[in-house]
């Protein structure tokens, strides 16, 4: 009676508004198809559960044989037998349960790892613009609680009315033929237990939807308050009795609703014990004046009661199967949603990669070289060649809602229907190889969309974006990412060691060349004083470091991975003097051989960029160098004037990114390298 007392609570707590839901024509059909590869798991599974309900009712009748067989006419071998064989019956299904167990969770978890490492693949395939909308707590609950509640329909739902079905006709069979007095009798209290329980029920279930935001909110406050970036700010202009005070009010009301919740759990099992009792009373008080009277034996009263045990049990269950199914059902669907839906950037069956020349690979000729300048040592680690980059009237709306996300992972209670809104208008540019083109306009005008389309972070609408003359819509994914790197103004880094980060662009480099990377980002002096040096943690996104040491390490891993095209989203917009300075000398060797295009933050940048594109509302409004579009008095000019000006003059030139228009001098024995450069403005 525990096990089926606590498992009925948790069916009849359950949202019953589930069974409204309407499942997507196939569920079923898909759900069989999981099933698949462990149909031999799940036969051996649901035969442990068939002969285990069947025990249920032998063993009472073995009661029932020893009793009349054996005490009361006093016959001590059959005492003796039938015990053994009521202890051999009871090794049995102790054997019994242990292969159910193996077998659910042979099958529960095994069906648990198909779907969380097909859900997290699909999802890795998502583009940038799901990652926008969704909320990362509900794709984590996709992963967990709907996942696990999928597997429960293979296993715990399945198994449980398998079972309770097998046990329930077996029981009400035996019981009719040894008194069907008794047995209507019995069942006439069934009703008395199952109205409080289902008004328990929704009790319950309003309780555990109120728990679960109680949960969520107490969660979601530890969360903001304890990751760095909010216990930074709590300390700044926080009051920490207020902080304290806040937090003691969210877990007052998480302990009162469980005192709560625990009271109705006890009012639940108390009536499920009291009307387990009253029936065994009655049982006894009618049949043991049948057995008084002589009209059946005191064995039958036993068997009788102790079947009446095992009988509430599978009947309540059995209830509210429905919700459960549905439960289990609808769990497997909201799983079948994320699957459902579609990546916008995929990868073509006959994506054909771009040339090899364009990828990055040692120079084993070269990798005894070990003196020479960061520059030099970095030679080692660029593209042999680098592409032209040409945008060929390009028009681009970011895509709706419906298209990239659904309403059920994000915060809104249904996905948005605002129409997109055209972006880019007709743009037209070429980067040629080896050479820096910088992004200037307004906020807004679409630069870093331009750099989002080089990278294919999103596809166009219309017109095609070509890298070394392939539209990259026709290129292999592994061959475009090796091609193309970028480099944000808000590095992101793994909470984990320097190395594991610099190994992410290539895992099977050696501490050489992890070493020659952050010598040539000017950080390696800093690693190497660390006492833990390229093992150091770096902490949750790299906050145990500067601004411009996350920086550094970032464009040290991009120099690691050695793309032909560099694209830079004003990778020093947010730092101090002395760390930009770091930094664009860093930068100085990432650009140096590379295509990029880089969103011009600084005016030393600009002026030493090949071309300057000037973004207004979506289309190039200007191009030409900067002393050209300068001499021009258009927009240009107005946004010098406004945003550049300030840094002209005996300054202008610290932060320069030196060199990174045309590359130094190759040294003695060494080819020159090309460079090609885009950049993001």
């Amino acid at each position: 009676m525990p096990d089926n007392g606590w498992m009925m609570m948790a069916s009849f707590r359950r949202d019953r508004s589930v069974v409204k839901e309407r499942l997507k024509a196939g569920t079923v059909r898909r759900i069989a198809g999981y099933a698949r590869p462990y149909i031999r798991e799940l036969v051996l599974f649901l035969a442990l559960n068939a002969v285990a309900a069947v025990i249920v009712v032998a063993n009472p009748l073995l009661l029932k044989t020893i009793i009349d067989r054996g005490i009361v006419p006093h016959r001590t071998g059959i005492v003796i037998t039938l015990a053994s064989a009521v202890a051999g019956l009871a090794l049995v299904e102790a054997l019994i349960g242990l292969g159910q167990r193996w077998y659910s969770a042979r099958i529960g978890e095994g069906l648990i790892y198909d779907l969380r490492t097909q859900v997290f693949d699909h999802v890795q395939r998502m583009p940038v613009a799901f990652f926008m909308r969704a909320q990362t707590g509900s794709l984590v609950s996709r992963l967990n609680s709907d996942v696990i509640g999928a597997q429960r329909a293979l296993t715990t739902t399945l198994s449980s009315v398998v079972s309770n079905v097998i046990s329930l006709i077996l029981v009400l069979v035996t019981m009719l033929v040894l008194s069907w007095q008794v047995t209507l009798i019995a069942l006439v209290l069934l009703p008395i237990f199952i109205f409080p329980a289902k008004w328990v029920g929704r009790r319950l279930q309003k309780i555990s939807r109120e728990q679960m935001q109680l949960d969520a909110e107490m969660s979601s406050l530890m969360t903001e308050r304890f990751n760095v970036a909010g216990a930074m700010l709590a300390k700044l202009y926080g009051r920490p009795e207020e902080e304290s005070a806040g937090f003691a009010d969210r877990a007052r009301r998480v302990r009162d609703i469980g005192v709560t919740s625990a009271m109705y759990g006890r009012v639940f099992f108390t009536a499920l014990t009291l009307v387990a009792s009253l029936a065994t009373a009655m049982v006894y008080g009618v049949g043991g004046s049948l057995v008084v009277d002589g009209s059946f034996q005191l064995g039958t009263l036993v068997a009788l009661a102790t079947l009446l045990t095992r009988m509430y049990g599978p009947l309540t269950a059995l209830s509210n199967v429905h919700v459960d199914v549905m439960t289990a059902l609808v769990s497997f669907d909201r799983v079948f949603e994320v699957l459902d839906l579609k990546p916008m950037i995929d990868e073509k069956p006959d994506a054909r990669p771009l040339p090899e020349r364009f990828s990055a690979s040692p120079r084993p000729d070269d990798s005894a070289a070990s003196a020479g300048s960061a520059a030099d040592d970095l030679d080692l680690l660029v593209a042999d060649d680098a592409p032209a980059i040409e945008f060929d009237d390009v028009v681009f709306s970011y895509p709706a809602a419906a298209e990239v996300s659904l309403a059920s992972l994000e915060s809104i209670a249904r996905t948005d229907t605002a129409p997109s809104r055209e972006v880019l208008h007709g743009v037209s540019f070429r980067a040629a190889p080896g050479t820096m083109t910088a992004l200037v306009g307004p906020s807004g005008a679409g630069k870093t969309t331009i750099t989002q389309l080089v990278s294919r972070l999103y596809d166009v609408t219309e017109g095609v974006v070509r890298i070394g003359g392939q539209d990259v819509r026709d290129t292999t994914l592994e061959s475009l990412r090796g091609t193309v790197g970028v480099v944000t103004q808000d590095a992101h880094l793994f909470h984990d060691s320097i190395r594991a980060n610099l190994a992410y662009a290539r895992p099977d480099a050696t501490d050489e060349e992890l070493a020659e990377a952050l010598r040539a980002a000017q950080i390696w002096e800093l690693v190497e004083s660390m006492p833990d040096g390229l093992d150091t943690v770096v902490g949750d996104r790299g906050y145990r470091l500067s601004g411009g040491e996350k920086q550094r390490l970032a464009i040290a891993r991009l120099l690691l991975k050695a793309p032909s095209v560099v694209v830079l989203d004003e990778a020093t917009a947010h730092l101090d003097s002395e760390s930009e300075a770091a930094v664009q000398r860093a930068l100085r060797t990432a650009l140096a051989g590379r295509t990029s295009i880089v969103i011009a933050h600084r005016l030393s940048t600009i002026r030493e960029a090949d071309q300057i594109l000037v973004i207004e509302d979506g289309r190039v409004a200007e191009r030409g160098r900067h002393d050209e579009l300068l001499a021009g008095g258009g927009l240009y000019s107005e946004l010098y004037h406004t945003q550049f000006a300030r840094q002209d003059g005996p300054a202008a030139g610290h932060g320069a990114v030196p060199g990174a228009r045309r590359p130094a001098a190759p040294a003695a024995g060494k080819r020159p390298v090309p460079r090609t450069t885009a950049v993001r403005g």
